[in-house]
């Protein structure tokens, strides 16, 4: 029969035995790690990628970029502004004398030419009228042959002293009236003849028609002094030459003063014209008007150019560009309208610098020539622009240049 003091001691043999086995097992899974990082260090150091990777590493490329330098051209200085065409002569087209309209003479929108029939209104009241005052013409003539007789027997009967003084000064009044009468007569018939030659109503200048607003048949009210209510019957407006307005701030308004002193207060100047959605100035004119004060509300003063419009293609109330050359050409530099970048409320280009760090240049920039932008201020002849690869190079990075070219193209000036 077993103990319990027996069976503790089995217990324990069997405990040291686990242990042993144990401590055996973890030495081998160390020596075994032990012996893997020793072949793993032993393959990094000796296999032929590895060895000497960090002297032998190249250096990493340098970003691309393409630099110019700005392109030089000789160019005058222009001011942009957007206008709006207006008519030399615009009328409203109403009768001097009242009836009933007889004849509408064009189409609405017809192109009529100084003093083509219009309108015309019934004309037998004042034909009548000149009737009546020619007849009266009739009777003061009469009258005025009467009184010249009657005085030249007044004037033998005082020689032969069968009649008096008295008598010949009576003559000689009613001959004064009847000369009055006949100038009275002669007034009546030229009254009577313009109001007849108005039932006539012709085209004051040459330009474009409106829609008619009354119909044959109306009953036209008109005056001669337009001191009563009139008929309006149509519309007017010249076309050939045409007026140009545009506003001009305050600031273009001084740049343009100051270079009109240079050219010894010449005002007059010339101006290019672009129609529409076309970039191109094909059309010329002349900056003839500029107003004399500040509009204190918009900041702006009116200004305005005359334009020849032969082929009658203009029209008032179309908007156009018109560019105002105000200065002689010049030096100018100019650089792809894509090398300017906005940095909000201004305008830097990225330049490389001899050492071929990139560094910004804040610029002033103008208008487009060439299709490219002219650049007032802001670089130097020499400076190197970049003007392809912006987007690798940032402020500061060095990079690695390749020369470009920056071309002009007239054709889009």
């Amino acid at each position: 029969m077993v103990t319990g003091t027996e069976l503790t001691s089995e217990e324990r043999a069997e405990n040291n035995a686990r242990r042993t086995k144990a401590r055996v097992s973890a030495r081998l899974w160390v020596a075994a790690g032990v012996a893997g990082i020793v072949i793993l260090g032993a393959w990094l150091k000796y296999s032929p990628g590895a060895s000497g990777s960090s002297a032998a590493a190249p250096p990493a490329a340098l970003p691309q970029v393409v630099v110019s330098k700005p392109l030089v051209q000789d160019l005058d200085t222009r001011l942009g502004f957007l206008g709006q065409f207006s008519a030399v002569s615009q009328v409203e087209l109403r009768a001097q004398v009242g009836g009933t309209l007889t004849g509408i003479f064009f189409k609405d929108g017809d192109i009529v030419r100084k003093g083509d029939l219009l309108f015309t209104i019934d004309p037998r009241p004042y034909e009548i009228t000149l009737a009546e005052a020619t007849a009266q013409l009739d009777v003061a003539s009469a009258r005025l042959e009467l009184a010249d007789r009657q005085l030249d027997r007044a004037k033998d009967l005082e020689q032969s002293n069968a009649g008096t003084v008295e008598n010949v000064d009576q003559r000689t009044a009613d001959r004064r009236a009847a000369e009055a009468s006949i100038e009275d007569a002669k007034a009546r018939i030229r009254d009577a003849q313009f109001d007849l030659d108005h039932c006539r109503i012709t085209a004051p200048f040459t330009g474009r028609m409106g829609t008619h607003l009354v119909s044959v048949g109306n009953l036209i009210a008109g005056s001669r002094t337009a001191t009563s209510p009139t008929t309006l019957l149509a519309t007017l407006v010249s076309l050939d030459p045409i007026y140009l307005d545009f506003d001009m701030s305050e600031s273009d308004f001084l740049t343009y003063s100051k270079y009109r002193e240079r050219l010894k207060g010449a005002h007059v100047q010339k101006v290019e014209v672009a129609l529409g959605d076309d970039k191109r100035y094909t059309r010329k004119g002349v900056f003839d008007f500029l107003d004399n004060v500040l509009d204190r509300s918009s900041g702006t003063i009116r200004a305005r150019a005359t334009v020849p419009n032969s082929d009658l293609t203009l029209t008032p109330g179309q908007f156009a560009l018109v560019r105002v050359v105000v200065a002689t050409p010049s030096p100018t530099l100019l650089v792809p309208d894509t090398a300017v970048l906005p940095d909000q409320s201004q305008h830097k280009v990225m330049t490389v610098s001899a050492e071929g760090v990139v560094v910004p240049k804040q610029v002033e920039v103008g208008d487009i020539r060439g299709g490219l932008r002219v650049i007032p201020s802001g670089l130097a002849p020499n400076d190197r622009i970049i003007v392809g690869g912006l987007l690798h190079a940032p402020p500061g990075t060095k990079v690695a240049t390749q020369d470009g070219t920056i071309r002009y193209d007239g054709g889009r000036d």
